[in-house]
């Protein structure tokens, strides 16, 4: 038995939890009515079940819970039979693609996960549970007495809406795991976010179907779907996420935004909601932004030295337009936030002007856009300038009038840094061209520009090695090294059977220098931009992105993807002869 196994009753008096006169009790009710010791501790009242099931698990190094309704799936507790659950002392809790999560006894019994693969073909998650908990789920979830329609049943409007004056009134931050008051759509929806945190996840999407809710993950710039609810359920989890946000519940018509700070296994998180009524009901979008791990650190974005010692030098300048190009999803908002990380002294007085403030930062002054009230990029820009700035950022210069109003402000002798929807350094200059802005002004003002994109991390628990398909490998110029063996991952329960965990920063930065000028000067097209850079040994965002598959970091896949190349053919938009995929991540 566990409890014997690990001298369960030393380990409870010596962390606090029990007295000896407790523990004697409890072993000599043991010795005339048998059964366990801890459930005997449990039953005589000197230890609640999650205490108990808290030390088992530091003890075994395994997770553990007490089960609840909302962390079972009615469909997965029968994906085997009630006679095997019972004969292995388990319960399927839920599924997430191919990794079943089982409630179980004895999590580190080995011939016990093996059959479960076997009857299931997926990878196991155990979960310590205790026996009688066990016990009262398997009556319920095994024998037909939770069926979709009482789990449907179990949820009321008004539970949907009996915490709404907490999460409205302006007192202390909701503790996420203390907000269960026995709703299954309440346990549902923390379910989610907490397991999104725990998978460092940065976006939950929680989408209708028409016969089921989709809830997915994005982890590492990539969906993943963890949940399928019965489609009965969406009005109620989109309910109770408007109630946590702030949003007009009864507002079904129009897209919505709220925000709400919670507190996480012990982390304080920004949840920014955002809602979208769709044809088969509102889709959900839930955007992470953990404050407890908030690290802007230029030193550790991943630029190489040379490039970051060339951001240094644009940011210490006293005056002149710093500019951060990349798609969504690129990470520009980090960048920009490491830099005036450095910046930010009693000396300085910084303005931020962005939509939304993502992280709030101690020092500096961020002003949130708000287009309802007329209170735009430009706009903003224009009262901030009677704000006597010294360093402003620009969440997006979207127009060209906020354009010009950057420019002018980097003219008049304030550090002006901002971002572009361009696709490397070369196209910020053509975009600037687009946004009317005279080349004399783009001349003067611009110190350069930073191109970037994320590249997923190669898992290093299932790290391999393999030969890259030959056209692959010719597509970059690589075609004479079919022989050699480079890295990928093969997937595994780590990585969510991916390949990947982690991504990597791949940046290019391009300084402002005299030649440059000349040619903003003479209204240069791109091409012989591209010339110039080429022939003074620039090195582009895909040679950059090659130096990642040379030192393992990523695969060769991965950095095509990501990146595109500087001559790209009709009807090929990523330059690689490759499938294009969609566009992941946010800024």
């Amino acid at each position: 038995m566990i409890e014997q196994a690990f001298k369960l009753g030393e380990q409870l008096i010596a962390e606090g939890l029990i007295t000896s006169e407790q523990l004697a009790a409890a072993l000599a009710k043991q010795a005339s009515s048998g059964g366990r010791l801890g459930s005997t501790l449990v039953s005589t009242g000197a230890i609640s079940t999650s205490a108990l099931v808290a030390t088992l698990s530091r003890r075994l190094g395994v997770k553990g819970c007490v089960l609840r309704h909302g962390l079972i799936d009615p469909k997965v507790a029968k994906c085997i039979s009630k006679e095997e659950a019972r004969r292995l002392r388990v319960l399927p809790m839920f599924r997430v693609r191919d990794v079943l999560t089982v409630a179980m006894v004895e999590p580190q019994s080995l011939p016990t996960q093996d059959r479960l693969r076997q009857l299931t073909r997926c990878d196991i998650r155990p979960i310590l549970v205790l026996e009688e908990n066990l016990e009262e789920f398997q009556n319920k979830y095994l024998t037909g007495e939770v069926t979709v329609d009482t789990f449907l049943a179990s949820i009321e409007e008004s539970e949907v809406l009996i915490t709404e004056h907490e999460a409205i009134d302006e007192g202390p931050v909701t503790d996420l795991d203390r907000m269960v008051d026995g709703s299954p759509v309440v346990n549902l929806v923390n379910l989610a976010v907490l397991t999104a945190l725990r998978d460092g996840a940065s976006d939950i999407h929680i989408e209708p179907d028409r016969n089921a809710t989709h809830i997915r993950y994005r982890i590492d710039g990539k969906l993943r779907e963890l949940l399928s609810p019965p489609k009965g359920l969406h009005a109620a989890i989109v309910s109770r996420i408007k109630v946590i946000g702030r949003m007009d519940i009864s507002e079904k018509r129009l897209p919505q935004e709220g925000r709400v700070h919670i507190m996480a296994d012990g982390r304080e998180i920004d949840l920014r909601v955002s809602s979208m009524p769709t044809i088969l009901g509102e889709k959900i979008v839930i955007r992470l932004l953990d404050r407890g791990n908030l690290s802007f650190d230029l030193g550790a974005l991943g630029m190489r030295e040379e490039d970051r010692a060339a951001v240094e030098a644009m940011i210490r300048c006293p005056y002149g337009l710093m500019l951060v190009t990349g798609p969504t999803g690129s990470g520009k908002t980090t960048t920009l936030y490491s830099c005036l990380d450095l910046l930010r002294e009693e000396a300085n007085n910084i303005v931020t002007i962005e939509d939304p403030v993502e992280y709030q930062i101690p020092l500096i002054n961020q002003v949130q856009v708000n287009d309802q009230v007329g209170l735009t990029f430009a706009r903003a820009l224009r009262s901030i300038l009677r704000q006597d700035p010294d360093i402003i950022m620009v969440g997006e210069m979207r127009d060209e009038e906020t354009a010009r109003v950057a420019v002018q402000s980097a003219l008049t002798g304030h550090l002006v840094l901002s971002t572009l929807h361009t696709n490397d350094c070369p196209g910020g200059i053509a975009r600037l061209f687009d946004m009317k802005i005279e080349p004399y002004l783009i001349a003067s003002s611009v110190l350069g520009f930073i191109a970037q994109r994320l590249a997923r991390k190669i898992c290093p628990s299932c790290r391999t090695s393999y030969y890259p398909p030959a056209p692959l490998l010719a597509s970059v110029g690589w075609g004479h090294r079919t022989s050699e063996l480079f890295q990928k991952g093969e997937g595994c329960r780590e990585c969510h059977n991916s390949g990947f965990k982690g991504r990597v920063g791949i940046y290019e930065v391009m300084l402002m220098d005299a030649e440059l000028r000349r040619l903003v000067h003479e209204r240069a097209n791109e091409g012989q931009i591209r010339e110039y850079l080429a022939q003074s040994g620039w090195r582009s965002l895909r040679q950059k992105a090659l130096d990642l598959v040379e030192d393992g970091s990523s695969t060769l896949e991965e950095v095509l993807r990501v990146t595109r190349s500087e001559s790209v053919e009709v009807g090929d938009p990523t330059g690689t002869g490759l499938e294009q995929e969609e566009p992941v991540g946010a800024a």
